[in-house]
């Protein structure tokens, strides 16, 4: 390795530098996968199907889910709003707390719990969106429902 000591051996290397970040564009941290981006943490249905008296859902989202952090909530929208399946329902929109599964299950989740088919009632919508740590609904505007009428008759 050669020892950078003269004044124009340094002057060249600084203007390498300049001109590499120049071209690599700003260098900034990677934001961490389970963080929502800035159209907010989005789940969305690829296919659901039947599973053993259960429902098989394929998802898609733009975040990695992680219990601990931001993650997937899933109801039968027929029983309930978005609002209620937050655990701020009642504090934050003034609404009777619904029920609902968090999971971070992903891409494939079978319904269970709140979620599973003994709880749906005659409900035929299945509902998702992301809810963080607290279990909190992040975006009441953001959730996908998925009419699952013909799978379960």
């Amino acid at each position: 390795m050669k020892r950078i000591s003269g004044s124009s051996d340094c002057r060249i290397l600084t203007a390498a530098v300049v001109a590499f970040a120049a071209s690599a564009g700003s260098v900034t941290a990677e934001p961490a996968v389970n963080a929502c981006p800035v159209d907010g943490c989005q789940i969305h249905f690829v296919s659901v199907e039947k599973a053993d008296g259960e429902l098989r859902l394929t998802l898609e989202a733009n975040f990695k889910p992680d219990m601990s952090k931001n993650h997937i909530h899933v109801w039968w929208g027929d029983n309930f709003d978005v609002k209620q399946v937050s655990n701020n329902a009642e504090t934050l929109y003034g609404v009777k707390r619904g029920v609902w599964h968090p999971t971070d299950e992903y891409p494939v989740y079978v319904t269970q719990s709140g979620a599973s088919m003994k709880e749906r009632r005659n409900a035929t919508t299945l509902c998702v969106s992301a809810g963080d740590r607290n279990h909190d609904i992040i975006d009441p505007a953001l959730f996908e429902c998925r009419s699952v009428a013909d799978l379960v008759k």
